[in-house]
């Protein structure tokens, strides 16, 4: 008797399925999204930003590694907390995950007494994505050069002193904070929605100074509609390294890289967590995207969860003693 090799096909795959059902209901096997059917990566940030363009270039990448579409939504706002809250309500079976800073962790913590989630509970640490550094700017006011020279000016002006940041209770805002006790002027946060707004102050002069994640600043600087003083990182970068660190400048409490990470729902299915982190890894190593985000400023990570498990808890007790000398409260 001759077979139907398509029939023995479809009936092996209908097996199979049968077979995998049975084992997911039982729980031997967790509940996860099927492979194929789309996935969402949550962003906390407008579209057109830095973090949007990371999610884009992964999104566009990690549909072969995870053979299924990836799609890319944003929800802006709060300094990533917006997102939080969507991810807390989305499915937890791989197929949301959420491109957050690290300040979700390391900061926000210990600067809202109302924080609406549990870093510890209600995000599953999967993979760092990249790291980068801050960066200090003044636009077309007060017109210095140097950092050395702001600092001058900030003596003499103080009421005039203020630095832009995409979100109060961020990275940003503290670097600013220690930078005026450092000089001695209480420097004014001056919070906006993103980066886009900042660098239209600085140009148009309604800020003194602004500090952001540096890959949002460059363009703008190489232009010339913007200068760069100083960047938090341990030493000067390539894509600008005409830019001092604060450490060369004068002020090494002022040091440190941020990161982002993707994040899973609460009770995402280890082996779904695996999966994402895996594919982030091979995705982080291909030639092009190491070549974008380095020229957006970032440095690919994709190490184990384990690493970013550990970054994070290195970051909270970097910034736990400045949070609490500062006495901010957000709320």
């Amino acid at each position: 008797m001759k077979f139907n090799s398509r029939y023995t096909l479809n009936r092996r795959t209908l097996a199979s399925g049968l077979i995998a059902s049975v084992l997911a209901a039982s729980g031997t096997l967790p509940a996860m999204a099927q492979e194929g059917s789309p996935a969402k990566i949550l962003v906390g940030f407008p579209a057109g930003g830095s973090f949007d363009a990371i999610a884009r270039i992964l999104a566009d990448k990690l549909k072969t590694e995870l053979n299924r579409p990836v799609i890319v939504d944003n929800k802006a706002g709060a300094g990533g907390r917006i997102a939080v809250d969507v991810l807390k309500g989305s499915p937890a079976d791989g197929s949301v995950m959420m491109l957050g800073p690290d300040a979700l962790t390391a900061l926000y913590p210990f600067t809202f007494q109302k924080l609406s989630y549990d870093p510890k509970k209600d995000l599953v640490p999967v993979v760092t994505v990249a790291e980068f550094p801050f960066a200090m700017a003044v636009g077309t006011e007060p017109k210095v050069n140097t950092l050395a020279e702001y600092v001058a000016w900030a003596k003499k002006n103080p009421n005039q002193a203020n630095f832009g940041i995409p979100a109060v209770g961020a990275p940003h805002h503290f670097f600013g904070l220690v930078l005026g006790d450092a000089v001695g002027v209480k420097m004014e946060p001056i919070p906006f929605q993103g980066s886009a707004p900042i660098a239209l102050a600085l140009i148009g002069g309604q800020l003194s100074s602004a500090i952001d994640v540096m890959s949002s600043m460059t363009e703008n600087h190489k232009a010339g509609k913007i200068r760069m003083l100083a960047v938090s990182s341990e030493q000067r970068v390539p894509q600008a390294p005409e830019v001092p660190t604060f450490a060369e400048a004068g002020y090494p409490a002022i040091t440190g890289m941020g990161s982002n990470a993707l994040y899973a729902p609460a009770n995402t299915p280890a082996a779904a967590v695996s999966a994402w982190n895996k594919a982030v890894a091979k995705v982080l190593v291909l030639p092009d995207v190491k070549e974008k985000l380095y020229a957006m400023g970032y440095l690919p990570v994709g190490k184990p969860t384990e690493e970013l498990v550990a970054r994070n808890e290195a970051a909270a007790k970097k910034w736990a003693p400045v949070i609490k000398a500062s006495g901010f409260k957000a709320d």
